[in-house]
């Protein structure tokens, strides 16, 4: 046991900074870094992806991460745990081993997760009585399966930890928790029990504050302005010890900042009940987080609790759920946005004078109306409007009926129409998403550790 632990985490989705992992792996002292490249809709894109090719269906930009930060990451014996597995860890260790070949890297031993992907077993499943009932509406997943996409569960901390034990320098995960990537070095290193709720919570806390990366060290920060050089926004880190205890902090000479504020709504984002924050380790209460300043870029979080975990664990199922499709004209000059009303309006009686009807449409106004509706009134002269249009179907006809009506506005309908980009609008696939919970017993998950 080592303490305290140094756990950094360089991505908070697929997406997020290229350079973020290398900074933290290079900027500094640091033991673990985590790398969250899941989101509920990732999942159904890379089952798709394994489908049409077996050796695909994981983050392939861990695999560019690895290629550049190998030799620094054995060189300095830095753990990394990535959920960047997605539906096919397998394939995504093999083409890690493949990357260290390359590199002329031995003794590097990977460790995979598996059990979360539960698609192939829903079948059986529902026969036997298993429901999955949609956790808001209580609607059994039965009325849908033959619509079903992915169905992966978010599994316990525990595997992640075992791997270590086996000796795993880089673990590759699918469907984990997203804090449950930070708990399990704190298992590991402390040698926490599965019982001793207190840490488990803090252990928890210290991931949800890691999880969404830069949004815990100035990112997405409400008094912004205040936050220094965005630009080189420094990572969050974790200095962990074995009591449960932690200070959230980044590595020097980075932008960004670490204060209480910064941390308070990192801690409340996606926090759901406060007294009674469900994770498949633990229940966390988080009134009882205590917070305080322990020195420039430096928060002490103290006081968690915790209580015994229920028995089910969370699934995150993803289904086919019709068409969509969008497109947007650009409106100027006076009167600019009644013009773009009566663009909606002309769009709209054509498709219907053409028979042409939707389960759902939409009308927005970008820069005016579409995220806050009338919370705010409209300008009394807006030169620029940009007018976008949306229609969702199971008909995909219908759809590319729709994309024909928009780019004839441009010389048959109101003065002032600049922009009509794209071409027209093509339907899209909808990905639906649908929550259920499964009985802990149902689902066995696997370690394997394999050296190169």
């Amino acid at each position: 046991m080592q303490e305290p632990i140094l756990i950094g985490n360089g991505q908070g989705f697929w997406g997020d900074s290229i350079d973020a992992p290398k900074k933290l792996i290079e900027g500094g002292p640091i033991h673990y870094v985590t790398l969250d490249y899941l989101a509920e809709v990732t999942m159904s894109i890379m089952q798709r992806q394994k489908l049409h090719d077996p050796q695909r269906g994981y983050a392939t930009d861990f695999v560019q991460l690895m290629k550049d930060t190998l030799p620094s990451i054995l060189d300095k014996n830095i753990k990394v745990i990535a959920n960047a597995g997605g539906v096919n860890p397998k394939a995504c260790r093999e083409a890690i081993f493949t990357v260290a070949r390359e590199l002329g890297l031995t003794g590097l031993k990977i460790g995979i997760v598996e059990g979360d992907d539960i698609v192939e077993q829903l079948p059986a499943m529902m026969t036997k009585g298993v429901e999955l009932n949609h956790m808001e509406t209580g609607e059994p997943l039965t009325s849908l399966k033959d619509n079903v996409l992915s169905a992966n569960v978010y599994i316990s901390s525990l595997p992640i930890a075992e791997a270590l034990a086996q000796g795993a320098q880089v673990i590759i995960t699918g469907r984990a928790t997203d804090p449950g990537l930070v708990l399990a070095p704190m298992i590991y290193e402390f040698g926490w029990k599965k019982d001793e709720w207190d840490k488990l919570a803090a252990g928890t806390i210290a991931g949800h504050i890691l999880e969404c990366g830069a949004q815990a060290t100035g990112g997405n920060f409400t008094r912004w302005w205040e936050v220094p050089d965005f630009a080189n926004i420094g990572y969050p880190i974790v200095e962990a010890k074995s009591d449960g205890t932690f200070v959230v902090t980044k590595h020097p000479g980075t932008g960004g900042m670490v204060t209480k504020d910064t941390v308070i709504e990192q801690i409340v984002y996606e926090m759901g009940d406060p007294e009674n924050y469900i994770s498949p380790d633990v229940k966390v209460d988080f009134t009882t987080i205590q917070l305080e300043e322990d020195g420039e870029n430096r928060v002490k979080v103290f006081g968690v609790k915790g209580s015994p975990a229920t028995d089910s664990y969370k699934v995150s199922i993803s289904y086919r759920d019709g068409f969509k499709a969008s497109g947007t004209l650009t409106i100027s000059g006076p009167d600019a946005y009644a013009k773009a009303q009566k663009c909606g309006e002309i769009i709209w009686q054509r498709l219907q004078d053409a028979g042409c009807t939707f389960e759902d449409t939409n009308t927005e106004y970008l820069g005016l109306s579409s995220s806050h509706g009338e919370i705010n009134p409209i300008p009394q002269q807006v030169n620029e409007v940009v007018l976008r249009v949306s229609a969702r179907d199971s008909n995909q006809k219908n759809l590319l009926r729709f994309g024909k009506e928009i780019a004839p506005l441009v010389t048959n309908g109101p003065p002032g129409i600049t922009g009509f980009a794209g071409g027209r609008p093509k339907p899209q696939e909808i990905v639906a998403y649908w929550p259920a919970l499964i009985d802990k017993n149902l689902v066995k998950t696997s370690v394997t550790v394999e050296e190169v």
